[in-house]
């Protein structure tokens, strides 16, 4: 366990020891009943009302869901000012990089005890990315309700042109055929890559082999001045070096792909209904593909995690409601509601996601997908490594030399 924690998480923990007293879970949920909170964000939050009222109808205990969307911009600060007071939901929502603060600030109910008599809790049901995500210092402190991952989508008719069949299947093969799209013509490119998008160059990374385990995150060991990651920087570099993709952010992807004049681009499963819903003159002229593999293939694994609050006094009734939220049938529901994938295996078999080839393409991926470290600072990390890259893309450093920076900036992050 790290020595250190956030300014803002340790103020938490010290408001915490005078307000412990007050104990009890948000006042939505009274003593006297089997009515629970339940915090969600965003879209997913009202999209949710409609499955707790099937749970209502179903559950044979009489309990009672009051669910409260909290727009995704105030939900971090909604969330510690309640770890702060003691006074939070019983059951609540958190993106998955949102955890190791959470869990290190002792907000969720340990769940491994519990799960003898919730088999749905195992995290051998749930992708080997994502049991990452449920488990903190020893404690089974959540349960993963979506996962998403990055693939590549792409132009089958653009790519046939330059003489590829298939999407990419390697680095080299991806390298070759962007390079072949952006000679085209001088506004066209090859492959769009967001460079606010704080998990590609991990993905890269990942995929040039590198690692990082657990303890040399929690010490700041991150080897970010190695050789694998600083290789996997450098080819994410050349792209925008050798001017295959759009160092301004330029047209909207949507439109930019469905003109071809950016054929390839990586992105997750919420992409598919856009392109269906904007795109639908070039339908059946696209697909989806893994990632292509250097080392490895891999991609990265985000998504939402529930958690129950640690002092709720509804302990049964949030179980009981997160059980039936990760029933295989459950799940399915919301993957129809929502268009975000189920975090169990078993939900995979099923002929809604084997038999929809873009659908199936996350299903491969997902077996080949890993979290960020899992560390309080990430939000702080990447931010930085962002602006290193900025630096190397629009400013012209050096790969190396920033590296050794950033480097020393994450060693620092984790010493604070």
């Amino acid at each position: 366990m790290k020595k250190t924690k956030k300014i803002a998480l340790a103020s938490v923990m010290t408001m915490s020891m005078f307000l412990g007293a007050c104990g009890g879970s948000d006042d939505a949920s009274g003593d006297d009943d089997k009515t629970i909170s339940v915090w969600a964000m965003g879209e997913e939050g009202k999209q949710l009302k409609e499955l707790a009222e099937k749970f209502e109808e179903e559950n044979e205990d009489d309990i009672k869901v009051e669910v409260q969307a909290i727009p995704w911009e105030s939900a971090h600060d909604k969330l510690l000012t309640a770890v702060a007071s003691q006074d939070g939901p019983d059951v609540f929502q958190l993106g998955t990089t949102w955890v190791p603060e959470f869990a290190e600030a002792g907000a969720m109910l340990d769940l491994s005890e519990h799960t003898d008599d919730y088999p749905e809790f195992e995290p051998d049901n749930y992708f080997e990315g994502a049991r990452e995500t449920m488990q903190y210092d020893g404690q089974q402190i959540g349960i993963p309700w979506y996962v998403e991952s990055r693939v590549l989508y792409y132009r089958e008719d653009l790519l046939e042109e330059v003489g590829y069949d298939e999407a990419p299947a390697t680095w080299d093969e991806l390298k070759d055929a962007s390079s072949q799209l952006a000679d085209r013509s001088e506004d066209d490119y090859g492959l769009d890559i967001d460079q606010n998008d704080q998990i590609t160059p991990f993905i890269f990374a990942w995929q040039n082999g590198y690692e990082v385990s657990e303890e040399e995150a929690e010490n700041g060991d991150f080897n970010f001045d190695g050789e694998e990651f600083v290789g996997a920087i450098e080819y994410y570099h050349s792209f925008f070096d050798e001017g295959i993709s759009q160092t301004s952010e330029g047209e909207d992807i949507t439109k930019a792909f469905e003109k071809g004049t950016k054929p390839m681009f990586f992105s997750g499963p919420w992409m598919i209904s856009v392109l269906n819903d904007q795109a639908p003159d070039i339908e059946g002229q696209w697909g989806t593909a893994v990632m292509p593999e250097q080392e490895k293939g891999t991609s990265s694994i985000g998504g939402a995690n529930f958690s129950i609050f640690h002092n709720t006094e509804k302990v049964d009734e949030s179980l009981e409601f997160l059980s039936y939220i990760n029933e295989t049938e459950t799940q399915l529901e919301w993957l129809e509601m929502s268009n975000t994938l189920p975090s169990r295996t078993e939900a995979w078999e099923d002929p809604l996601l084997q038999d929809d080839p873009m659908y199936a393409t996350f299903g491969r991926q997902l077996e080949d997908a890993q979290p960020g470290p899992q560390i309080e600072e990430w939000d702080q990390l990447t931010q930085e490594l962002l602006d290193s890259i900025e630096r190397i893309n629009v400013g012209g450093a050096d790969v190396e030399e920033e590296m050794a920076n950033f480097n020393e900036k994450a060693e620092g992050l984790l010493a604070e």
